[in-house]
């Protein structure tokens, strides 16, 4: 009779924690370890290969991507647009036109003062953007887009000071083609810094100055709740459309790509469009566009239906929570 109340004891433990881990009714199976971006209505896409992937060139794409235009009568360039930030699993947030091209930085530039040093072939390689028509996109401080006048007479876009660029062979939205090349180019940030390699985990926890322990994305990124989401029986998101605009849905994390957060109701789930989104305790996680560079927590309390997520899943100061 002990052995049998033991082994009963233990298969109860078990449907416990299976009770735990399952609660949520989603499926809970593992994560691409690198699959921490963002995959909401602002999620770039394309292949985001190394370069040298996706390089195929067509003639007459405006950017000179087909090699053989002469740089005495380059192809016109088109107008930046409204700047967007894209979500890259590799390089983080990348700065991208109206056309969602990536926009790069050259290392020969300076930017203060904010001087070009491509020209000729160069320039046809790597077309310099356009300022005219320039604007700020959301994520995108508007104060940091300026202007250089080049040798030819014509304004090129600078962000934070740094002369910006297409390159040839990216001709799908997303491509990256062109980071590294002759290790001068590199993707640039919405800061107008190099987009890099985040080295944080696909979810960890920050200390907030105000706000104490939130739960940041790799790439730094506060990651907030929506008070008008479901967490039980089942996870369900009611951001949809131009709400998961301003708020993209976080991308599944495994759970060993996480440090500080509980693993209770650490999993993902399929939204009704078909997309997978990450969730803590159960519940739908964002970021916020309007968050500009990590640590920032500019979307806490907004329509007050937005807050900071804790370790725990709970809303960070959300009132009777």
């Amino acid at each position: 009779m002990k052995t049998s109340w033991r082994t009963a004891s233990l298969v109860a433990t078990a449907a416990s924690v299976l009770a735990l881990t399952t609660a949520c009714g989603q499926d809970n199976s593992a994560a691409p370890a690198a699959a921490a971006q963002n995959v909401g209505a602002t999620a770039a896409a394309g292949d985001y290969g190394s370069p040298g992937a996706g390089t195929a060139t067509t003639a007459g794409n405006g950017y000179g991507a087909d090699g053989s235009q002469s740089s005495s009568s380059p192809t016109a360039a088109a107008p930046a647009g409204k700047l967007t930030v894209a979500s890259n699993p590799d390089l983080g947030s990348v700065l991208t036109d109206g056309s969602g091209l990536t926009l790069y930085r050259f290392d020969k530039d300076t930017a203060k003062p904010p001087t070009s040093n491509c020209a000729g072939d160069c320039a046809t390689t790597w077309p310099p953007v356009p300022a005219d028509d320039a604007s700020a996109g959301a994520g995108i401080d508007k104060a940091l887009l300026g202007e250089v006048t080049r040798a030819d007479g014509t304004k090129q876009l600078t962000v934070g000071g740094w002369p910006a660029y297409r390159y040839a062979k990216d001709v799908n939205s997303g491509d990256v083609n062109g980071q590294g090349v002759g290790g001068k180019w590199f993707a640039l940030a919405p800061t107008g810094k190099k987009a890099k390699v985040s080295n944080l985990p696909g979810l960890s926890v920050r200390k907030d100055p105000k706000l104490g322990d939130v739960v940041v994305d790799k790439n730094g990124m506060t990651v907030y709740r929506f008070l008008k989401d479901q967490a039980w029986p089942k996870s369900v998101s009611n951001c949809t459309g131009a709400c998961l605009e301003k708020w993209p849905a976080v991308g599944p994390v495994n759970a060993t790509d996480t440090e500080g957060v509980k693993k209770k109701g650490l999993m993902p789930f399929t939204r009704p469009d078909g997309v997978r989104q990450m969730s803590v305790n159960c519940w739908p996680i964002y970021t916020f566009s309007g968050d500009k560079a990590p640590g920032d927590t500019n979307g806490q309390g907004v329509g007050g239906t937005w807050y900071a997520v804790s370790p725990d899943g709970k809303p960070v100061g959300a009132p009777g929570k």
